[in-house]
């Protein structure tokens, strides 16, 4: 029982005196701080400063206390110059962890997994140190390499040699365990989608059924995600979507339109199609306890800095943005060639932004579409604090280069 509701009951139950009796006037208890308004011209001027920076299009979608806005600018497709549009289908990238952690931890609960277990005693003789644990692996701190560094050294001839390729789990783990480990079995945070590779064998260990299945029976039917699928190794987006377009590594290159693939390099790390809708309703139910168990959604959001400036953060296949504002969210990054993707919610569940520009390998543009987040928890700035320019997102914790998903050159 909280302190508060303790102290909340005694008071009910304290004996009354002549003093208490007598009528007096309740003192004024601490307000609860007021919700700012989301300033949605903030979050059209970062969605233009995404364009700015390289993206044809980008869109946000906001839910809060009154209602939902919505904001897009440019376009979904290049060729046709269809308009962006909010109910489209994208790839999700690795915002695909949190889908991955919701699953194995509601596996964890059930009793199938321990959080403290090796991954050996599922998975026998697949890693190579028995101290590497399933906590290890969805916080990023197992040590195993991520074997995206070097697929995607160069970023378009990378991409082509793996865009209709079809891997096994156990062919991309190969890959990591060819390279040297990052670190010690939980000594430090170093990201690296082989994690969650090895979470999708757990899953599909665990449950016997392809994980697909688990998104769909746990996840996206209980929610009702009509625009939310795992198609691998399907290369096609079914319905109006978004195409996404990667930049080459050389400076003036055309972009490459990067929409259709199998997304097979990323399974359960990053291969889910979704929609803004969709993403909002997922982290608010996520945040709510729609999703989990109280103890299992404490656990994932239990987090540990990633960075030295102390406002990032990551649980349990979760990030923490530490605003300026002092408002925390809760969600995830997503980076898969051709899209940049924020689904962030606050903790109580109570207001929710996703966000997307269809580019990729080109750093400024996350940066830019991460000023959404401020825009959309914190309001309006101070008049004195509003940049004159409206093509620079302000450089705030959340607007800093995100910390990649994906190995970019820029």
């Amino acid at each position: 029982m909280s302190a508060t509701l303790i102290a909340a009951l005694a008071g009910v139950l304290a004996p009354a005196t002549a003093a208490s009796a007598a009528p007096a006037a309740a003192p004024a208890g601490p307000t609860a701080p007021a919700v700012p308004a989301p300033d949605m011209d903030g979050v059209n001027a970062a969605l233009k400063a995404a364009m700015a920076n390289g993206a044809p299009g980008a869109m946000a979608r906001f839910t809060g206390p009154d209602g939902v806005r919505t904001r897009t600018a440019g376009v979904r497709d290049r060729v046709s110059g269809a308009a962006m549009d909010t109910t489209a289908r994208f790839r999700i990238g690795s915002v695909s962890k949190t889908f991955s952690s919701v699953v194995l931890l509601q596996l964890v609960d059930e009793g199938r997994l321990e959080l403290d277990a090796p991954v050996n005693r599922y998975l026998p003789g697949l890693l190579p140190d028995d101290r590497i644990t399933v906590r290890h692996l969805l916080t990023h701190r197992s040590g195993l390499a991520d074997y995206t560094d070097a697929m995607f050294a160069k970023t378009v001839p990378g991409f082509e040699a793996v865009r209709n390729r079809v891997f096994t789990y156990q062919e991309l783990v190969a890959l990591s365990l060819a390279e040297p480990r990052t670190t010690e079995p939980g000594a430090a945070y170093k990201y690296s989608n082989t994690n969650f590779v090895v979470v999708g064998m757990l899953i599909e260990k665990a449950t016997g059924t392809p994980v697909s299945q688990q998104y769909e029976q746990r996840i996206i039917k209980p929610l009702n995600l009509r625009n939310t699928s795992y198609v691998h190794p399907q290369a096609r987006i079914a319905g109006t979507h978004v195409r996404g377009y990667l930049h080459p590594d050389e400076a003036g290159a055309p972009l490459v339109d990067s929409t259709e693939q199998t997304a097979s390099w990323a399974q359960t790390a990053g291969a889910v199609i979704s929609n803004p809708a969709d993403l909002n309703t997922f982290t608010t139910a996520l945040m709510r306890g729609r999703l989990l168990s109280p103890r299992m959604l404490d656990a994932m959001t239990t987090v540990t800095p990633t960075d030295t400036t102390q406002t990032r953060f990551y649980g349990l296949g979760l990030r923490r943005y530490d605003l300026s504002c002092g408002t925390q969210v809760y969600g995830h990054t997503g980076t898969v060639q051709g899209y940049y993707t924020y689904a962030f919610a606050t903790r109580d569940g109570g207001r929710s932004l996703s966000a997307m520009a269809n580019t990729s390998n080109r750093g400024a543009a996350n940066t830019a579409l991460g000023g959404t987040l401020e825009a959309a928890f914190c309001g309006k700035k101070p008049t004195s604090a509003t940049s004159s320019t409206p093509t620079r997102a302000p450089r705030t914790a959340a607007t800093l280069p995100a910390e990649a998903d994906l190995p970019e050159r820029r």
